[in-house]
């Protein structure tokens, strides 16, 4: 069994690996007859004191230890095997295809948008001409929102499934082995298309499909068991089994299954702006002044303050990154962000957001399943109508914001379709606006040099999750009322991120497996 031992080291002593590893055996106590092998097992960095430093777990083996190596993906020839239905193509969805291949079923993917090749000329008209493909954006699409909302990798729940796994699927793929070892792993939104475009070919290549501009429609249901699909208001599909992984902003998919009579539910939800500072301004708080140091990847920041009785915090915070217009309509504006691999754009940005329980709300009902989603599309359209009803999007520098005066000017920002001088405070609505305010000045107790006139505030950042949840059972997975229907991910409520959902993906699959070897021994 091999041993794990902590150590810290200075940035500019990453590459030299006689000295960690030497440092690793006097941590440990072995001598160096002892060690067959050893690998850096995670990496992060620790700024919390002057000098930074970086801090690694070492993995160590003994003489006759074996290393295990990574889990590769081993699909099965699935073209003739028992169908289950996809909908959707983010990660929730191609983890579950993967999922599905590995175990013996046949996936059939349906995406509503395109795939991740056709979908840029898309994102291009909403930058550039500030046109909305409804169908095809930087929600929807191959990939999912995550394809081109930076490729963050990591998350806080370990309970959810097997994160090694889903991180190695990745690696399989083509991403860099790194992301095994980072604390914070990060592809970047320029190699996601690929390793996207990989997972694809090998679904199809085993046996599986993926049908885009395919959008789920309507469902069939007898005696409480899903029956059938239709697609694009046309043609109907049987199916018994059917994973719902269409993401955060497929509003219309809450619709249809209220409408059928299928049991959603309101669910908390955060919402606030996203604000862009310099990046060697934030490099320069968080490294102490030593931000020229070439050891030292740009730095990020993790912010929150409870303000009168709600959270706000930092959300998808983007080092060496770009602001999105990620709008799923015409009427409407929605800023997120992402870096490229290397993030080495001169922005820094994150969402700075207000957590909203539905009871939080004034038009809130315990019988109203819209009412924070209702609440994320009235603030959506008002600030697009504010900015002039196209893809600007109303901003303020950040004093401007918290003294409510209208800025004169701005400096250039990274969000393409372009900015419009609003006062914010006139636009957000006062439980949004408020809290704001107080926790920008917290923030900049926190973080000396934060709290800056030149940064500034684009609104709405308001994508940050699902504010509808699709209920179902904790162990079958499938929705409490429809058997064979799994709300999956993150439109679902399931997932807040790209591993997650992959996670949530595999889960549910492993639920189709489990019920259906329960069927075949019965």
């Amino acid at each position: 069994m091999s041993r794990l031992v902590q150590i810290s080291i200075l940035p500019q002593q990453q590459e030299d690996h006689n000295y960690i590893f030497e440092l690793a055996l006097e941590k440990s106590k072995f001598r160096k007859s002892q060690i067959q092998d050893w690998r850096i097992r995670k990496r992060s960095i620790d700024a919390r004191n002057e000098p930074v430093k970086l801090m690694l777990q070492v993995e160590l083996w003994k003489i006759g230890e074996n290393r295990v190596k990574i889990s590769p993906f081993v699909p099965k020839n699935v073209a003739s095997a028992k169908e289950i239905a996809i909908i959707g193509a983010g990660p929730a969805g191609l983890y579950a295809a993967l999922r599905a291949i590995e175990g013996g079923l046949k996936p059939i993917i349906f995406e509503r948008g395109k795939d991740v090749r056709s979908r840029r000329r898309d994102l291009a008209k909403i930058n550039k001409e500030q046109t909305v493909n409804p169908e095809s954006n930087y929600c929807f699409g191959e990939g999912g929102a995550g394809t081109y909302s930076d490729g963050k990798l990591y998350t806080r729940s370990k309970k959810r499934g097997n994160v090694l796994k889903a991180m190695e699927w990745f690696v399989h793929f083509g991403a860099d082995p790194d992301i095994l070892v980072d604390a914070h792993p990060h592809i970047g939104t320029n190699k996601l298309p690929k390793i996207i475009t990989a997972m694809r070919e090998a679904i199809i290549e085993a046996g599986g499909e993926v049908h885009f501009d395919s959008k789920f429609t309507d469902l069939q249901i007898e005696n409480n068991q899903i029956k059938a699909i239709q697609i694009n208001d046309e043609n109907w599909l049987s199916f018994d089994e059917v994973i719902l992984a269409t993401g955060h902003s497929a509003r219309d998919i809450f619709y249809l299954l209220h409408k059928k009579g299928i049991k959603i539910e309101a669910k908390a939800f955060a919402l606030g702006v996203r604000i862009e500072h310099q990046q060697s301004l934030i490099d320069s708080i968080q490294y102490y002044g030593d931000n020229d140091n070439p050891y030292l990847p740009p730095a990020s920041y993790s912010l929150v303050e409870q303000v009168d009785g709600l959270g706000v915090y930092s959300f998808c915070m983007c080092p060496g990154g770009i602001i999105a217009p990620c709008a799923t309509n015409q009427e409407e504006v929605v800023t997120n962000g992402w870096s490229p691999s290397k993030r080495n754009n001169p922005y820094s940005n994150s969402g700075i957001v207000v957590s909203i329980e539905p009871a939080d709300l004034p038009n809130f009902s315990p019988d109203n399943p819209f009412v924070c989603l209702d609440f994320q599309k009235e603030v959506e359209r008002a600030c697009w109508e504010a900015a002039g009803k196209t893809q600007r999007v109303p901003a303020q520098r950040m004093i401007d914001f918290v003294e409510k005066r209208v800025s004169n000017d701005f400096p250039k920002t990274s969000y393409q379709p372009g900015i419009v001088s609003v006062d914010l405070n006139e636009v957000l609505p006062p439980l949004i606006a408020k809290r704001l305010r107080k926790a920008f000045i917290a923030f900049g107790k926190k973080m000396k040099g934060y709290y800056t006139n030149d940064a500034v505030l684009h609104a709405p950042e308001s994508r940050t999750s699902s504010p509808v949840s699709i209920p179902r059972d904790p162990v079958s997975l499938e929705h409490i009322h429809i058997k064979g229907l799994y709300p999956c991910g993150e439109g679902a409520g399931y997932a807040g991120g790209i591993i997650s959902a992959a996670i949530d993906g595999i889960n549910c699959v492993d639920a189709i497996l489990k019920k259906v070897i329960t069927e075949r021994i019965s």
